[in-house]
């Protein structure tokens, strides 16, 4: 079972940042048939994102890995409108059914919710 953080979904909601977000998705399959049932979770899911304004901005597999032991088999930015709209999304009862696809098909996942920022910003810090 992929464990949630709580504490992080709190801090997510009270973030006051209603610029968009983006959403990084690190996943790693179960090795019987997790993929295709990743694939499922995808088509199903994708009228839940696109209905709050949600989109898949970068998808790709994973390949050398250069730095660190932690493999994934795909790599996925979701962005979303906001913060609020992402949380309307999966507060969703009828997204929160089709998302234990996602529960089904991931050995190992990570998300974390992501802020734009300028080279010069973070230069200047």
């Amino acid at each position: 079972m992929i464990q949630s953080n709580a504490d992080q979904f709190k801090a997510l909601k009270d973030n006051p940042n209603d610029e968009p977000v983006v959403m990084l998705n690190l996943l790693k399959f179960k090795p019987d048939g997790g993929f295709k049932t990743y694939l499922q979770y995808m088509r199903e899911s994708n009228r839940y994102v696109e209905g709050v304004g949600g989109k898949v901005i970068f998808l790709g597999r994973p390949n050398e890995l250069l730095y660190g032991t932690e493999t994934w088999d795909l790599l996925m930015l979701v962005q979303y409108p906001s913060r609020a709209k992402f949380l309307e999304m999966a507060n969703n009862p009828e997204y929160i059914k089709v998302h234990e696809l996602r529960e089904k098909a991931a050995e190992k996942a990570v998300l974390y919710a992501i802020d734009q920022i300028r080279f010069r910003d973070l230069a200047s810090q």
